[in-house]
């Protein structure tokens, strides 16, 4: 069995005005009927996401933090920034720190930073 190839898109760290057509540059959902929750989240997010993707972003650029840690400086809900961070990570704009912290819930998480 052959393992999936990753593919990175090509962007300019400064891009951040993504065109809304396809996961990460813009929110994804799993299921895909045109009427199921997932997919009806991620339309209603698009006009916010570019917006709260550009904030996660510069949070993580001034000091490396996990997602929960970016949620609470922003004052935004988790459930609204976990996604923006994967966005972020699949486009390549931060990587993993290599540190874990315990969030909330007492689970280790990601320490996030810059692509440098």
């Amino acid at each position: 069995m052959t393992t999936p190839v990753r593919i990175k898109p090509k962007f300019h760290v400064e891009q951040f005005n993504l065109p809304l057509d396809s996961y990460p540059n813009s929110p994804g959902y799993k299921n895909k009927d045109k009427d199921g929750p997932s997919r009806l989240a991620a339309l209603a997010v698009r006009p916010k996401a570019p917006t709260l993707r550009e904030q996660c972003f510069n949070i993580i650029a001034a000091m490396p933090m996990t997602a929960d840690e970016a949620a609470e400086h922003m004052e935004k809900s988790i459930l609204s920034i976990r996604p923006r961070i994967a966005e972020l990570r699949q486009l390549g704009k931060i990587v993993d720190s290599g540190r874990r912290r315990t969030n909330e819930s007492g689970k280790l998480a990601t320490v996030w930073r810059t692509v440098q």
